[in-house]
């Protein structure tokens, strides 16, 4: 009885209850939050390892047989610049080694040559050095070298006014180490260790579409519920795949250049080529995702209708994304990827069918759309996925006729929408 009492007693003389703790739940889901961050951000980092691992051992590999060629069958007592050099060749973009290589002895080359040039006229000193290395960043500039040429020569301006005075004749052995250190680095991708390129792609390919099916599958829960804050959500991350795009892109270039340069992976070529020709598309079917994602946004915002297969084609869509990463990964016919593709067309016609109002006719346009983007990226050509893309999607036509329209009196869709 005392204990019931308590409460009354309390307001009675006037005293406050304690707070309730109004913020636990919110405290609880942000630390829940956190953790996941730390997890995925773990993730991401033990992927960039396992992606940058073979570089790793290769630039290792590379600076020490520079190191022994130099030292031991050169006669270079400082064999500084070869491991220099291979390591600067490996540690440009993969896909432009071999440009690299050239770029470091031409960039090598300008730096010499403005080196001697202004010692010999101006001496050394620190006014020089400032003077050697504005030159050879303009000259380099106005006759068109690339960045990886104007870094070499200015170093090289560098190392030439700086070293000469104490180290007699540097520069042939610079010549000579730009060209046994980029040399070495070739010969190391392409002969030595040359890395697996439909491995290097899997890698990099699974980071860009493992991101664009996830947003569609968050941006297909977001319709089913008219949520707008997941949707907003989905189309910002979305918005930030340039580096995954980049990646994919830039192992598509390097496994271009080992098949090139390799003998071991010439019978890969065909299957590369494979690769090569989904980039593109892949590509599109990110931008186009993310235009059906911002006019979800607006659909929902606007309180349009949404039909049920509305959301399940958006789904059907994200599925087929992941089908073709584990099909792509497996070296198998991306069958499965292309029947879920031809699903999700057919439920946007479902769903138009059914009645859309104006940015849900753009989200049935982008479905198809995406659709047929990756129906090419699985090898089909743009003409056959366009004629699959029509033949699911069916004749619908929005409803008309004497009934309220669905959208609340919005014009009406276009009859078809565009297949891209």
């Amino acid at each position: 009885m005392a204990r019931d009492r308590r409460p009354s007693l309390m307001r009675r003389a006037g005293l406050r209850e304690p707070p309730a703790d109004v913020d636990s739940t919110r405290i609880a889901a942000a630390v829940e939050q956190l953790r996941h961050r730390g997890r995925a951000t773990l993730q991401d980092r033990l992927h960039r390892v396992r992606m940058a691992f073979g570089l790793a051992v290769q630039a290792g590999v590379a600076a020490a047989l520079a190191w022994f060629a130099a030292y031991e069958l050169l006669g270079n007592p400082q064999p500084v610049f070869a491991p220099i050099s291979a390591v600067g060749t490996l540690a440009a973009s993969v896909g432009q080694r071999l440009r690299r290589t050239v770029e470091l002895i031409i960039g090598v080359a300008v730096g010499v040559f403005l080196g001697d040039v202004l010692i010999y006229f101006l001496g050394t000193g620190g006014w020089q050095l400032g003077l050697v290395v504005t030159s050879a960043i303009l000259l380099t500039i106005f006759f068109g070298g690339s960045v990886a040429i104007v870094i070499q020569a200015a170093a090289t301006a560098v190392l030439i006014v700086t070293l000469s005075p104490s180290t007699q004749d540097l520069e042939i052995p610079r010549f000579v180490d730009a060209f046994i250190g980029g040399g070495i680095a070739l010969l190391v991708t392409a002969i030595l260790l040359p890395l697996n390129p439909l491995r290097v792609i899997n890698r990099a390919a699974r980071p860009a579409l493992d991101l664009l099916s996830d947003q569609l599958d968050v941006c297909a829960e977001a319709l089913r519920r008219r949520d707008r804050d997941s949707a907003q959500q989905a189309l910002e991350r979305l918005r930030e795949n340039k580096e995954e795009l980049a990646a994919f892109t830039e192992a598509i270039e390097g496994a271009k250049e080992t098949i090139t340069l390799s003998p071991a992976r010439w019978h890969r070529r065909s299957e590369l080529t494979h690769y090569a020709e989904a980039a593109d598309p892949i590509d599109r079917a990110m931008r186009n995702s993310g235009t059906l994602i911002r006019r979800a946004v607006t659909l929902i915002e606007d309180e349009e209708p949404i039909p049920e297969p509305m959301p399940e084609a958006v789904a059907h869509l994200a599925a087929s994304v992941r089908l073709l990463r584990q099909e792509f990964a497996a070296g198998q016919e991306p069958t499965e990827a292309r029947e879920r593709s031809l699903r999700a067309v057919s439920e946007a016609g479902r769903a138009y069918g059914q009645g859309v109002g104006f940015s849900g006719s753009v989200v049935i346009a982008q479905v198809r759309t995406t659709a047929s983007d990756l129906m090419v990226a699985s090898g089909i050509s743009q003409e056959d996925a366009n004629r699959l893309v029509r033949r699911s999607f069916g004749d619908h036509r929005a409803p008309q006729g004497g009934g309220p329209e669905p959208d609340g009196g919005r014009p009406k869709p276009p009859t078809a929408p565009p297949v891209g």
